[in-house]
């Protein structure tokens, strides 16, 4: 019997080690298919014919053929990297040098390295296309060895150390930048090149916080060659989407499925690999629940959520899946460094979660509002036209984050980065200094229609502040001619009447030309409950904000779940979205747009409801400055105790429901939400300190 058991061990010893075996080839296999074994040769070269690689004879790899020297792994920038070879062609501009093309042989003439796969040419074509190239090693920047690196798993070690070593310009690896998507292999799975490079730069996809080398290494996407070329349908940022959040990765760790299997299924879509036939072979561009078949990546497209969680490897195709279609990624993988992160700023456009924190997924996922869902899925789809779409596009990135670390005087501002182009957006020609001068002061430009007496009054109140340069009212009625000039109020400052030939509430945004200053403040002919002191504090406070609209009026856009649409609300809130014109201050620039560059119907629309005028210019401004207005003094409610409220716009039952319908149809013209909600008031310094009022400089701001 104790025989029997200990042929039965040794023959369970070897079956188990023959399963690990076909597992580890398996596993190889199906990593390899994620990357096709394509050469040089079998490349479409017709497609890419503009594009001349240099070649260059073979070169022989002896067995005892000098190494490259071990990666160094305390590089910095200022360590590293010599900048002082840099700057020959131009003063903002690095320079970079393609090797040429050639076989790494053996003795025998055997070649020792795999061909050029696609994605590595389209890497090489890119360089040699950009504007960065350059064909004199001498006076080169940067070096890029024609040696494919994007996958460890076609790579010999030894041998590739043995080329790296091999090339002229080598030495110890400096200003060498060599590009890795996939690194590691079974079993270890190493995050990082396994190569010895010496102290040549990594723009590498499967970084960690440990091996990443800040300053240094370029952290870039994991492209995905088995989706890039499906085209998936457009999708409005607008529209609603019927999973919360969905897994789709396969040959995930049984701990992470446990947790989702427990997750709420009518908020998470949960999918696998989908076997087929009696082989157990799987389609890659399938994926199943159950009985329940969905087609990939389109699937992602039904989703406002996609997880990207850690697997064999940190890098993962998932990611660039996600935001193919339009899917906000939720990265659950601790420690991984996100693609050009250096420059890109993640929190916009994704979210992250703990791998412990996984089971509270649905949680935090709800807490997000509809107008944020909608921000961030305009900022992915941003960051993946503009730096993922293409290997061009993920090498250009790479390359213009190294220039602008030796360019930093140079180099691209945060916003130039981030902020993606708004649709009907203009790009404004002036030159708006930081703070425009005070001594040029404003212009009221006042909207009346028969209110004479509130007209008078306001005309009074707003010539007591001393930056008013002009006053023009804007006459909006045609059945009646304006009173004589005797009959209007002596101010001291110039007053100029304008008659109008239709009454359109778009008059008041006209850029007439008896606007001399930069600055105008809206103005309604019954707002006058305003001091001199909240005006004046309201303009200094435009003058450090002259792209934005700044004014005393607050409202907010809500979304209503109920009715799936936008909810104009004038309730007191935390929060505000709009500026309303009856008593704001904007840049004169703003009238041009208005006027003549308003996207769609929206003028027409507004000139037809006689409504919403105020609600368009909020949209205008804040789609092409991607800002929030600005709320001046504590002021949130406007009464006209004057006034009769059966007199009063807002007294109709209906005003609100109309408001509300502006915003939906501004929104669907935009094709998204460019309002923008911020909790911020300006108030003066010593509004509500105990103070002599001598030493106060705004004494009159009304209280609430």
């Amino acid at each position: 019997m104790a025989k029997v058991s200990r042929m039965s061990s040794i023959y369970s010893k070897f079956f188990t080690c023959l399963f690990t075996a076909v597992l580890a080839l398996i596993l190889i296999a199906l990593i390899v298919l994620v990357w096709p074994e394509e050469s040089l040769e079998e490349v479409d070269r017709e497609k890419y014919q503009s594009v001349k690689i240099p070649s260059a004879p073979p070169v022989e790899i002896r067995n005892d053929s000098p190494l490259a020297a071990a990666r160094d792994e305390l590089c910095t920038f200022h360590k590293c990297f010599n900048v002082y070879e840099c700057g020959y062609n131009d003063q903002t501009k690095i320079s970079v040098y393609v090797y040429p093309i050639q076989q790494f042989q053996d003795e025998t003439g055997a070649s020792l390295l795999l061909s050029i796969s696609k994605e590595f040419y389209e890497i090489l074509s890119a360089l040699i296309e950009s504007p960065f190239y350059t064909d004199d090693p001498t006076k080169c920047c940067l070096y890029v060895p024609s040696i494919d690196l994007l996958n460890q798993n076609k790579l010999r070690l030894k041998e590739t150390s043995q080329a790296l070593a091999s090339l002229k310009w080598w030495g110890d690896g400096s200003n060498h930048l060599l590009f890795n998507m996939l690194p590691g292999s079974v079993p270890e799975y190493n995050n990082v090149l396994d190569v010895d490079i010496g102290r040549s730069v990594i723009a590498g996809g499967g970084f960690s916080t440990t091996t990443y080398r800040r300053t240094y290494d370029v952290s870039i996407p994991v492209y995905n060659p088995l989706t890039a070329d499906i085209q998936l349908p457009e999708k409005s940022y607008l529209e609603v989407r019927k999973w919360l959040v969905a897994s789709t990765q396969t040959g995930l760790h049984e701990e992470y499925k446990a947790v989702l299997s427990q997750l709420d299924t009518s908020q998470l879509l949960y999918v696998d690999k989908c076997k087929t036939g009696d082989d157990k072979e799987w389609d890659l561009s399938k994926r199943c629940r159950d009985t329940e078949t969905y087609s990939y990546p389109h699937i992602l497209q039904e989703a406002t959520f996609c997880l990207v969680l850690r697997g064999s490897r940190l890098g993962q195709t998932a990611l660039y899946d996600a935001m193919k279609a339009g899917c906000i990624p939720v990265i659950v993988a601790d420690g991984y460094v996100m693609p050009f992160s250096e420059v890109l700023d993640w929190k916009r456009g994704s979210v992250t979660i703990r791998e412990d924190n996984l089971d509270s997924l649905v949680t935090v996922l709800q807490t997000f509002s509809i107008d944020k869902i909608y921000e961030m899925r305009q900022q992915i789809q941003f960051y993946f036209n503009e730096y993922f779409k293409t290997m061009k596009a993920i090498t250009l990135a790479t390359l213009h984050i190294i220039n602008d670390r030796v360019f930093p005087y140079a180099a691209k501002k945060y916003e130039e980065w981030n902020d993606f182009p708004r649709e009907g957006a203009s790009h404004n020609p002036l030159f708006l200094p930081l703070m425009p001068p005070s001594s040029q002061g404003f212009t009221a430009v006042i909207l009346t229609y028969d209110r004479l007496e509130s007209l008078f009054e306001v005309i009074l109140q707003v010539a007591k502040v001393p930056s008013l340069a002009k006053i023009i009212v804007v006459w909006n009625n045609q059945e009646k001619t304006p009173p004589h000039e005797s009959a209007w109020p002596s101010v001291g400052k110039p007053l100029t009447v304008i008659p109008t030939t239709e009454n359109k509430l778009s008059n008041r945004f006209k850029p007439y030309k008896e606007i001399e200053t930069e600055c105008i403040l809206a103005l309604d002919d019954d707002i006058v409950m305003l001091t001199a002191d909240e005006l004046q504090f309201g303009f200094e406070v435009w003058r450090e904000f002259p792209d934005r609209l700044v004014g005393f009026p607050s409202r907010v856009h809500l979304w209503d779940n109920s009715t799936g649409k936008w909810r104009y609300e004038s309730e007191w809130t935390n929060s505000i979205s709009m500026v309303l014109t009856g008593a704001a201050f904007y840049h004169k620039y703003y009238s041009y747009l208005y006027t003549s560059n308003m996207p769609g119907n929206i003028k027409t629309w507004v000139d037809d409801h006689m409504n919403c005028e105020d609600i368009a210019m909020n949209f205008l401004i804040s789609n092409f400055t991607g800002k929030a207005p600005i709320k001046v003094t504590p002021r949130k409610k406007f009464k006209c105790p004057e006034c009769v409220n059966t007199e009063m716009l807002s007294a109709d039952i209906t005003h609100m429901v109309e408001r509300s319908e502006c915003i939906n149809q501004f929104t669907s013209v935009y094709q998204s939400m460019p309002l923008k909600s911020v909790e911020f008031r300006a108030d003066p310094v010593l509004y509500k300190d105990n103070y002599p009022p001598e030493l106060k400089k705004f004494n009159d701001i009304g209280s609430l």
